[in-house]
């Protein structure tokens, strides 16, 4: 889906007129026309204000054109598990399990993996093999490689 069909989608879903959406915005009602129009992207100011208005992140706003996963530690990343900044806004490097509140659940990469390995064990992949894969691919990740 593109920017111009989910800011419409959302704005409709609200039930709000575009004269409506642009007043909280601070916009004019020309300029929700050419989003919903693909005309213009709303800058990041107001992708800011959309995101929070509409529950949705940023990356949901822009037709979802990455595919988010946690960077501390490795899940996909949709709007449901995405965390958020203390004041609300969405922080769509990390899980909402890993970073909470603006701090980070894990501060020790060992803590996470014994935890992630005893979760991902079943019938296909045993403790060792799920630590050993973990052991090799979270160090890889913003969170861990930044130490």
């Amino acid at each position: 889906m593109e920017t111009k069909d989910v800011i419409a989608e959302l704005r409709t879903k609200e039930g709000l007129t575009q004269e409506e959406l642009a007043g909280r915005l601070s916009v004019t009602r020309q300029a929700v026309s050419r989003w919903e129009m693909g005309e213009t992207t709303p800058n990041i100011e107001t992708l800011k204000q959309l995101s929070i208005m509409f529950n949705v992140s940023i990356n949901t706003l822009l037709g979802s054109p990455n595919k988010l996963i946690c960077q501390c530690c490795g899940m996909p990343l949709d709007d449901a598990s995405i965390s958020r900044e203390p004041d609300g806004a969405f922080n769509e490097e990390y899980c909402k399990w890993c970073y909470t509140d603006g701090k980070f659940v894990y501060t020790n990469i060992g803590e996470l993996i014994d935890f992630l390995a005893e979760q991902m064990t079943n019938d296909n992949c045993s403790k060792e093999q799920a630590r050993t894969f973990l052991e090799e691919q979270l160090p890889k990740l913003k969170h861990w490689s930044a130490e």
